[in-house]
C-alpha cells in the first residue's frame, strides 16, 4: 500500500500514531512524505531517525524547514524564534543527518501503481511541465550534494528573481526553483510569484491565483500532491491533493492511500 503524508515538522508522536493507524509495514508499504520533516514540533531528530530507519520504504522530499536546517548548520542563517532544530545540530552524529537530508529530492514521482503522482512540497509555476519540474529539481539536488552546497546555501534566500524565465542561470535559476518548490502559494499567469501572502484562498493578491488554479497551467491534468499550505486545509480533487493539515498547529496529521486507483483519507489529531 502507498501512502502520501503531509508536513510532520518534528511531530514524531503524531507520526507514530498515524503509522499505527494505517498498520504501516516497511516490508509491505511505501510512504511518501511531502517535506518539512523537521522544525517547530518537539521531536525533529526522532522524526528523522524513524523515517531513515524505513529505508527505501519512506521517500521524503525537502521542504523549506528542511532547507532552513541545512542553512543554519552551514552557518549561513540564524535560527528563527520557535525553531526546534538544535537537538539535530547538537547530535554527535549530526553530519550523518545533514548528509541524509542533502540527498533527499526536491520533487519526485510515484510509479503507476501509486497513481503517477508528481510530489512537491509547495507547488509549481504554470510554465513548467511535469518533466521540467523534475529536471529543475534535479539541478538543485545536484548542487546541494556537491562541494558547491555551502556557497549555494549562502545565496539561496531572497525573493528575486520573482518571475520564471528559461534564460535564468546559476544561483538566480536555482533560487527561483527552490522558492517555487518549497515556498509558492500564489502566482500570476506569467509566472510571477507572490511570496508574502500566506493565508487561505481568499487572500490572493490582485492578479494572482493559487498556483494550482492558474489558467493554462502546463501541468493541468497531472496529479500533484503537496503540503506546505496549512491554511488551505485538506483539498482532494482529481488533479490535486493538498495535505498539510496543520499538525504542528494542533490540528491533524494526514495520510492518503493512493494505490490501486483509490484514495483513502486517514488522520490523527495532534496535540
Amino acid at each position: 500500500m502507498d501512502y502520501l503524508i503531509g508536513d510532520v515538522q518534528g511531530c514524531c508522536d503524531a507520526l507514530a500514531a498515524l503509522l499505527a493507524k494505517i498498520d504501516f509495514s516497511a516490508s509491505r508499504d511505501r510512504l511518501y512524505v511531502l517535506g518539512d520533516l523537521v522544525n517547530r514540533g518537539p521531536k525533529s531528530l526522532e522524526t528523522l531517525r524513524r523515517l531513515r530507519d524505513f529505508g527505501d520504504a519512506a521517500q521524503c522530499v525537502l521542504g523549506n524547514h528542511d532547507l532552513n536546517l541545512l542553512a543554519v548548520a552551514h552557518g549561513v542563517r540564524q535560527p528563527h524564534r520557535g525553531d526546534t532544530i538544535q537537538e539535530i545540530l547538537d547530535a554527535p552524529d549530526r553530519e550523518h543527518w545533514l548528509e541524509w537530508l542533502r540527498h533527499r529530492p526536491l520533487a519526485l514521482e510515484t510509479d503507476a501503481a501509486a497513481g503517477d503522482w508528481l510530489l512537491v512540497h509547495a507547488g509549481v509555476v504554470p510554465q513548467w511541465s511535469r518533466a521540467q519540474t523534475l529536471s529543475l529539481a534535479g539541478e538543485v539536488e545536484r548542487v546541494l550534494r556537491s562541494d558547491q552546497a555551502h556557497e549555494f546555501l549562502q545565496q539561496m534566500y531572497g525573493d528575486e528573481p520573482a518571475r520564471w524565465s528559461d534564460d535564468l542561470v546559476g544561483i538566480e535559476r536555482w533560487r527561483f526553483v527552490v522558492n517555487v518548490l518549497t515556498r509558492i502559494r500564489f502566482v500570476a499567469p506569467d509566472g510571477t510569484l507572490d511570496l508574502h501572502a500566506k493565508d487561505g484562498l481568499g487572500s490572493a493578491p490582485p492578479g494572482m491565483y493559487p498556483w494550482f488554479d492558474v489558467p493554462g497551467r502546463r501541468t493541468t491534468g497531472v496529479p500533484i500532491a503537496c503540503g506546505h499550505w496549512a491554511t488551505l486545509g485538506f483539498i482532494d480533487r482529481p488533479d490535486l491533493l493538498a495535505i498539510d493539515t496543520g499538525c504542528v498547529w494542533g490540528r491533524q496529521l494526514t495520510a492518503v492511500r493512493v494505490d490501486g486507483g483509490r484514495r483513502e483519507l486517514v488522520q490523527v489529531e495532534c496535540g
